[in-house]
């Protein structure tokens, strides 16, 4: 199946099939969402099947909007489709732009929508497979502790954002 996703080509905001974005590194959009519990954070590990950065571990959910997908729409939908997560209405926490090499030639040029869902203690993580081979709840300390001691364990963009964006993200729990 063929995913077209919202990419900047020339300056215009143009539907592009997603591998090809990152094959050329394009500017495109994407959506973040982080699970939150208290002061634990729902990380997950990529399936091996994945294109780029199979095995390592990223945010709860991280995926690209469709072409005229809205992206709190999109959130909702790859939280249940990339973790089995319904009911859960995630709230926008802000808009951050990064680049960063994924492997096998392939770039991330994104500009991410930034989300967080409160979990609620009854919450039903069911992972599809083809998308997470594994999910695990740490606080936000011990998750920024580990990416700093084992960073080639995480994706490069979760590194980013614990850098970078963690109180845009987590509040006053990364301060």
């Amino acid at each position: 199946m063929t995913i077209m996703i919202p990419t900047w080509v020339e300056g215009t905001l143009t539907p592009v099939e997603k591998l090809e974005a990152h094959k050329r590194g394009l500017r495109h959009m994407a959506v973040s969402v982080f699970v939150l519990k208290g002061d634990e954070v729902l990380i997950q590990r990529r399936a091996m099947g994945k294109y780029h950065t199979p095995g390592l571990w990223a945010n709860t959910c991280c995926t690209h909007p469709e072409w005229d997908e809205a992206p709190d729409a999109c959130a909702i939908r790859r939280l249940d489709e990339e973790l089995g997560i319904k009911g859960l209405r995630p709230v926008h926490k802000d808009r951050i732009e990064y680049r960063a090499d994924v492997g096998n030639g392939l770039i991330e040029h994104e500009v991410v929508d930034l989300f967080t869902a409160e979990a609620t203690d009854d919450l039903l993580v069911d992972p599809n497979p083809d998308e997470v081979m594994e999910t695990r709840w740490m606080t936000y300390r011990e998750l920024q502790q580990a990416a700093r001691n084992f960073p080639k364990r995480f994706t490069p963009w979760l590194r980013i954002y614990l850098e970078d964006h963690a109180e845009r993200i987590f509040g006053t729990v990364s301060a």
